[in-house]
């Protein structure tokens, strides 16, 4: 074997090696990316005192995924709410809880803001119950006076917004959740850390009946 015809395939087989190792690093990053989407926005493994389905987002974590990733994630996890009783929709069955802490004009572009609003509004009307905005910065109120726009009225009045060193707000909040299992960030006592495998082995069963359902209504 020639040395040139030598260096061509030790140089393919490094490039297929060095290829195979920048695909094994995308997906890991790919995977890192999702995790830490869940843990910024995700469905609690609580209910409200109302028996409904709780919704949770926080600012305080960095998003890490584009515009696109975060509207699928968004629909995704709406799916779910939205089917998790025996398969069928309810209205009003979903308490949206959204820590603002380390809020910034740059956490939300306003693109995404809208686009969430239209979906939710025309693809899940009447969904959510209620939204609890929980202490939003001061800045937020200029943000806020531009997203209300594209609110309609009645998601509009079911936006509440909460301060945790506020007695007011710490009982309207105690009065709708089991305190030992809120979050401590909306006023609870529970501290445990996001347990991402007991996350995602949930929504594994959640997804299997949500097929499971889909697939009984079509037959």
């Amino acid at each position: 074997m020639s040395y040139l015809l030598k260096a061509m395939i030790n140089r393919a087989a490094q490039e297929k090696a060095d290829q195979t190792t920048l695909d094994e690093q995308q997906e890991k990053e790919d995977i890192a990316e999702r995790e830490d989407e869940a843990r910024r926005v995700y469905i609690a493994d609580y209910r409200d005192t109302a028996g409904r389905a709780v919704f949770v987002s926080k600012s305080s974590i960095k998003c890490k995924t584009s515009v696109k990733e975060q509207i699928k994630q968004l629909v995704y996890n709406l799916e779910i709410l939205a089917n998790s009783s025996d398969g069928e929709q309810e209205e009003e069955s979903v308490v949206w809880l959204t820590d603002f802490r380390g809020w910034t004009l740059t956490t939300t572009p306003l693109s995404l803001a809208r686009e969430s609003i239209c979906i939710v509004q025309n693809h899940y009307p009447g969904l959510i119950a209620l939204a609890i905005l929980s202490n939003p910065p001061r800045i937020f109120e200029s943000f806020w006076k531009i997203v209300r726009h594209f609110i309609e009225a009645r998601l509009k009045e079911r936006a509440k917004f909460v301060y945790t060193d506020s007695p007011e707000s710490h009982r309207i909040v105690a009065d709708m959740f089991d305190l030992d299992k809120l979050e401590a960030a909306f006023g609870g006592r529970n501290t445990a850390a996001f347990d991402m495998d007991k996350y995602a082995a949930r929504m594994k069963r959640a997804d299997q009946a949500r097929g499971a359902s889909n697939g009984g209504r079509s037959k």
